[in-house]
């Protein structure tokens, strides 16, 4: 993938990839290759990628997406059958799906800003009265379009990370084109981020993360599963939303708090802003689109989209707004419709009112809401005690309240400063802090660091991935102490469970099935008291190395579904338990904790 290109619509990958003859579908992950070590060149709405010295593909984005198959045009001689403009679109980062043609006029009015729209509604999507009449169930559309996204993830989950290229993410991009037709958005979101996190496995990506892709995975899997199923409230939070709904919420006056770059492996950069008003409630400013490093790094002098304000991103984050006409999406973005006005106002603070206040929440109070599904953001006091050496890199070590706490970067790509601001502050050992940091659901307190109290200055702070420290910032004598050695912990053996849902992701069915025994592991799992995990750890290997013959000893297609039942049970109790062992490690209580160990009868119900 190359971030040279514009997003291209699910929907366009999938029919060009489903046009190719089955000759040409084996030769595109080659052609994939190929074509993104060629140059690309943008002008204006289109980018030109030159396939030979005789030949372009030419790429027509209007508003920097493709959106339809013919934007996408080739100058050989086979086009428009040819490779290349699959190839192409298989390269190119994945774009929004947009919204089907020709809305009637109640579906187009829930377009516009201000109104949130109904999910299931509209002629695909009304439902099935099979039970009492007020009982909702999913359509015989979108019990057929979970069933295609179930069959299009299982098949990529069983040829693993390494081995689910340009066709079978293709044949997941129709799935999901498919799951928004018959109005499951979240269905569809969740199949798109599978594929944008195997094209940055394929593609060594350094933004990277197994255990992301793991949980989309996860994700779409357990909504395809459940949503047949579903009924009422559950059937509503399993279908989506299509788009973030926007409510009026009247006049706000808001005070910065810290900016953070966005740099994602779909191609898109960019920057958010984050504030509080007098309730410590928080909302955000964005201004995100296709682009790379550079695109999030020149984001935050941008102006914010917000009313007719001249405040850059950075400006922000340590002023104010005063808004009128203000529109909030439920996870606390501002809208930037024609009706609101803004204007800049004095900001405040970290030690000032009204953001000290967010700082005189007890730590496993916040991680409690982050892992109850709210806010994930913790505003912290800490005291930096030194660095540790882990396999991913160097993390600050830190005291909170008597808490050991671990502080990694929040992003590894090197145009950005995380990683050298951190290692400058491991030199201001000692220093009480406060900061703002990202949690990491892990057994051990962690969480990706934000942005900073100045080292030398508490009334000014540093946002980390925008600002440079320099050590004339630091503490006069400052020496940054050699990174110690991981110290070795008592942890529960859970990484025996995940280790292998995680191998699954990355090589498919073929590692596990190869993987030889685990009897051993699945033993000291019980003896543990994780009977569970043993038993899960048993049953994923044996689908795994599960294969029948026919009568002439030939082997039959293997049972996909099978296996990534299998695999989803394992993917939600190593979730579940980790969740608990992170509320335990922070001292935080969350809702739906189990305070046992969840049986194997629990997980097949879910």
């Amino acid at each position: 993938m190359t971030p040279d290109l514009p997003p291209v619509a699910p929907s366009v990958t999938a029919e060009l990839v489903e046009a190719l003859s089955p000759r040409l579908r084996k030769r595109l992950d080659a052609g994939v290759t190929k074509l993104v070590a060629r140059p690309a060149v943008r002008e204006g709405d289109t980018v030109r990628i030159a396939v030979d010295d005789e030949t372009d593909v030419v790429l027509h984005a209007p508003g920097g997406t493709v959106t339809g198959a013919d934007a996408i045009r080739c100058g050989c001689l086979l086009a428009p059958d040819c490779l290349h403009r699959a190839a192409a679109a298989s390269a190119a980062p994945v774009a929004d799906e947009v919204p089907p043609p020709s809305p009637a006029p109640a579906e187009a009015a829930e377009a516009r800003e201000g109104t949130e729209p109904v999910p299931g509604t509209g002629p695909a999507a009304q439902p099935d009265r099979t039970g009492p009449a007020e009982t909702e169930t999913a359509t015989a559309e979108q019990r057929a379009a979970a069933r295609t996204v179930r069959d299009a993830a299982a098949a990529v989950l069983e040829a693993g990370a390494d081995g689910a290229g340009a066709v079978l993410q293709a044949g997941l991009l129709h799935a999901a084109h498919t799951a928004r037709l018959a109005g499951l958005p979240r269905a569809s979101a969740a199949a798109v981020s599978v594929v944008t996190g195997v094209r940055a496995a394929r593609s060594a990506d350094p933004g990277y993360r197994l255990a992301d892709l793991a949980g989309a995975l996860a994700d779409v899997l357990g909504v395809a599963h459940r949503l047949p199923h579903a009924t009422g409230p559950d059937l509503t939070e399993l279908r989506g939303t299509a788009r973030q709904p926007y409510r009026p919420d009247g006049s706000l006056r808001l005070y910065g708090l810290f900016s953070e770059p966005v740099l994602t492996a779909t191609g898109y950069a960019g920057a958010v802003t984050w504030t509080a008003d007098a309730d410590g409630r928080l909302y955000t400013v964005s201004d995100v689109a296709p682009g790379g490093p550079a695109r999030a790094t020149g984001a935050a002098d941008r102006a914010v989209r917000i009313g007719d304000t001249a405040l850059t991103h950075r400006e922000l984050s340590r002023a104010g707004l005063a808004v009128s006409g203000a529109t909030v999406s439920p996870t606390g973005r501002l809208g930037a419709g024609a009706g609101v006005r803004a204007v800049r106002a004095s900001g405040a603070a970290w030690h000032a009112e009204p953001l000290d206040r967010l700082w005189a929440v007890p730590a496993a109070e916040q991680v409690a809401r982050a892992l109850n599904g709210g806010q994930d953001l913790l505003f912290l006091e800490v005291t930096l005690t030194g660095t540790v050496r882990e396999t991913t890199g160097d993390c600050l070590l830190a005291d909170c309240a008597g808490l050991p706490l671990r502080l990694a970067t929040a992003h590894d790509d090197p145009s950005l400063p995380h990683r050298d601001n951190l290692r400058l502050l491991a030199a201001a050992r000692g220093s009480q802090l406060r900061i703002v940091a990202r949690l990491v659901p892990e057994p051990l307190p962690r969480a990706l660091l934000l942005a900073v109290e100045h080292p030398t200055d508490p009334a000014a702070r540093v946002d980390l991935g925008l600002d440079r420290l320099r050590h004339a910032d630091l503490p006069a004598g400052a020496v940054a102490p050699p990174a110690e050695a991981a110290p070795t912990a008592d942890e529960v053996p859970l990484h025996l469970l995940r280790r292998r849902v995680h191998q699954a992701v990355s090589g498919g069915r073929r590692v596990l099935a190869s993987a030889g025994s685990v009897s051993g592991d699945a033993v000291r799992l019980r003896r543990l008291g994780l009977a569970t995990a043993g038993d899960l750890l048993d049953d994923l290997h044996a689908a795994a190395a599960d294969r029948s013959r026919d009568a002439f000893g030939r082997l039959l297609p293997a049972d996909t579904d099978h296996f990534a039942r299998a695999w989803l049970a394992a993917a939600v109790y190593t979730d579940a338990v980790e969740r608990a062992l992170c509320a335990g490690g922070w001292g935080a209580a969350t809702t739906g904790t189990p305070s046992s160990e969840p049986s194997s009868a629990t997980l097949a119900r879910g």
